[in-house]
């Protein structure tokens, strides 16, 4: 038998507004698990966002040190200068083999470009080691003589009495030894350039001749009286004063006129010091193919010695100096393991009355034998600190009268 209350609940469960009540009742039960699974997915919110910022700050600091190793690389590479990059820069301010970019190397580059399409005869004035035999093939290498040879003569490598036989040539019989005829440089160089280093050196008694040649285009040889015509440019280089030759009475006058159509002087090294990093650069790449090396940098401290230095020998002894250099490095950057000199002796030092070209190089010629104990040839020898040739050493000291004196 159903009461009253069981039909109100039957009642209540069939009536809409029941169900919204119970849905009410049933939302109201399950909150305390919502407001918990909320905290749960705020906390993992909260650890992810940390995370995220552990890891961007991470990255901060990788990038930050990063940064600093950056600086530290930037830092040397401004220490130490980039060889190859010196290369590049050298091939840029190269006019054939002459390297550098300074104003007075520069003006020397203008005269060759002038010159070199004539047939005019060129005098090359200047110290030993300035790079006049490199101009002389620059200027025959820009010429239209170009396809024919450029035969060079170093007047101060031969002995007196050879020279004539060596310019002009002989005939069969003519001396002992003589058992075939021989084409003298000269002819030789017929159709091309004759560049005859330290004309200073040729005999007197042979300067005619070679004014003949200037003036007639015609030689002789030795034992034969035909002349043989030939079309030779004349190239002549020299570190004497030939003006004071003339007036001396060693050197003929018009002899030296003839040859100074277009004089070029070159400057010594120490009046080109910004040259020197381009000429470094491109003498370490050199010896590095020559030695299998691979240097690459110089560092600050031996490029201002290398600019320091006086360099008496001038572009000769550097390249002898970065030669030595290279084949005794061990790493990647350029070594002095000794130094090459202590910087040369001003002008105001040298000997009272050293006035002169000629007389520089006799008074420095003394200075670095008497620096060597008199030793000529070898690492330490005279000969390599000046950066000449031993027989050209010998020939300048015959020239100068240089003798050593044993107590």
């Amino acid at each position: 038998m159903r009461t009253d209350t069981d039909q109100s609940l039957i009642t209540s469960a069939s009536d809409p507004r029941s169900n919204v009540l119970i849905e009410e009742l049933q939302s109201t039960e399950q909150t305390p698990e919502s407001e918990e699974g909320m905290r749960s997915r705020q906390l993992a919110s909260s650890n992810l966002q940390l995370t995220q910022e552990i890891e961007e700050r991470r990255r901060a600091e990788d990038s930050l040190q990063g940064a600093f190793s950056e600086m530290r690389r930037l830092k040397d590479r401004l220490q130490a200068e980039n060889i190859y990059l010196q290369q590049e820069v050298a091939q840029e301010y190269n006019f054939g083999e002459i390297i550098g970019n300074s104003v007075a190397l520069s003006q020397v580059l203008q005269r060759v470009e002038w010159v070199a399409p004539m047939n005019a005869s060129v005098l090359l004035l200047g110290e030993t080691g300035t790079g006049k035999g490199v101009a002389a093939r620059a200027i025959h290498n820009s010429s239209a003589r170009v396809n024919r040879p450029l035969i060079t003569v170093n007047l101060t490598a031969l002995p007196a009495n050879l020279i004539e036989s060596e310019l002009f040539g002989w005939e069969r019989g003519e001396f002992t030894g003589a058992d075939a005829r021989q084409i003298g440089r000269l002819e030789l160089a017929d159709g091309g350039t004759i560049f005859l280093e330290e004309i200073g050196e040729l005999p007197l008694e042979l300067q005619g001749k070679l004014l003949r040649l200037i003036r007639d285009g015609a030689l002789e040889r030795l034992g034969s009286p035909l002349s043989i015509k030939v079309d030779v440019r004349i190239i002549a280089s020299s570190s004497r004063d030939l003006e004071h030759e003339v007036r001396c009475g060693r050197f003929q006058e018009e002899l030296f006129y003839r040859l100074k159509v277009f004089p070029i002087t070159m400057p010594p090294l120490r009046q080109r010091k910004e040259d020197i990093p381009l000429l470094v650069g491109h003498f370490v790449a050199k010896y590095n193919r020559k030695v299998g090396k691979k240097i690459e940098t110089v560092s600050n401290e031996t490029m201002n010695d290398l600019k320091a230095y006086r360099w008496p020998g001038n572009v000769r002894e550097l390249e002898s100096v970065i030669e030595r250099a290279v084949i005794l490095s061990q790493g990647l950057e350029l070594e002095m393991p000794e130094r090459f000199d202590t910087p040369g002796r001003s002008r105001e030092e040298l000997p009272e009355g050293a006035d002169g070209v000629v007389e520089l190089e006799q008074a420095e010629i003394l200075r670095v034998l008497e620096e060597t104990g008199w030793r000529l040839e070898g690492k330490n020898g005279a000969a390599g600190v000046l950066g000449l040739n031993p027989s050209t050493l010998r020939a300048r000291m015959r020239k100068y009268g240089i003798l050593r004196h044993v107590a």
